[in-house]
């Protein structure tokens, strides 16, 4: 909506493409940028719709004919103002149910297991997740496949195929890479694959909603407060406006792993696919769930051929 945050998305996209900044610098970077440039994250013409307030024209074809049952002018219910009683309460059950869940994997196999580096990992993935899921894959990516070898970058890319099928994509995602991780490292024994993945699933799916869960409830009474208040929101904005970057750049990161083979052929038929699903997207706004069984359809007909 500026042009400094429009900066900041560029410097983002350039700095983890190109740079190989990790991501959780760029959040931190970004939000700095928002701090010192705060008066340059509030663009005018949002200003103006500030100072006009919020009710609809009488003329315009979205024009909401009730009132709202919870509007700017609403007071906040008691449940949702923030109190310390309430926020350490929050704080110690999640924290508890962290504890059980941790000490019941370590009493059974011991600190130094996958499911241990499962529950690290994507607790941190849940506290870097500025941006939902498309922000953090590349993130997943790397950790999963180069750092702890849980699957293969094939078997990866099949799982954030699978990721785009439903709405969602992010549990779809962690829960794949918690089965397969499970699976292919068998902590509860080679003669026991799949109990291995169902508990690997659950630890990936446990560890990185939780945290969420905890935000929510203890951040929820305080966003009201952030409203019109710059020192809070711009750093915020500013984080957003990086993670526009990020997201792009995960347009190269897919482009690089889905049209070079073993890094040297090029997949043409992947390609003529990304051609003829952005014109069909963009061009005569084709519905999501048409296209994804559209290029499905291409790729098992491509398949088939060869």
């Amino acid at each position: 909506k500026t042009r400094f945050l429009a900066g900041i998305a560029i410097l983002a996209l350039a700095g983890i493409t190109i740079c190989q900044i990790p991501f959780p610098a760029i959040i931190l970077i970004a939000a700095s940028m928002g701090i010192l440039g705060r008066r340059y994250c509030e663009p005018r013409a949002e200003a103006l719709m500030n100072n006009r307030g919020n009710t609809p024209q009488p003329d315009a074809p979205y024009a909401i004919k009730q009132t709202a049952l919870i509007d700017d002018n609403t007071p906040t219910p008691a449940h949702a103002i923030f109190c310390w009683r309430g926020a350490i309460r929050v704080l110690a059950g999640g924290l508890l149910a962290i504890g059980l869940v941790v000490a019941i994997i370590v009493q059974r196999w011991g600190w130094h297991n996958s499911f241990i580096d499962m529950a690290w990992f994507f607790t941190k993935t849940a506290l870097l997740c500025f941006g939902g899921a498309y922000a953090v894959l590349p993130y997943v990516y790397q950790a999963a496949v180069g750092h702890f070898h849980w699957l293969s970058a094939s078997q990866m890319m099949d799982g954030l195929a699978l990721g785009e099928t439903t709405p969602g994509p992010l549990i779809m995602i962690v829960a794949f890479v918690g089965f397969l991780g499970g699976w292919n490292k068998a902590v509860t024994g080679i003669d026991h694959p799949l109990l291995s993945a169902l508990i690997g699933t659950c630890v990936a799916c446990f560890f990185t909603f939780l945290p969420s869960f905890l935000f929510i409830l203890l951040g929820a009474p305080l966003v009201e407060s952030t409203r019109n208040n710059m020192r809070l929101a711009a750093p915020l904005r500013a984080i957003s406006a990086a993670v526009v970057g990020v997201i792009f750049s995960l347009a190269f990161f897919f482009a690089r792993q889905v049209f070079v083979e073993n890094s040297r052929s090029v997949n043409w038929t992947a390609i003529s696919i990304t051609l003829f699903a952005s014109v069909v997207l963009l061009r005569y706004k084709l519905g999501t769930i048409p296209l994804l069984v559209g290029c499905a359809l291409l790729g098992w007909l491509a398949h088939a051929h060869y």
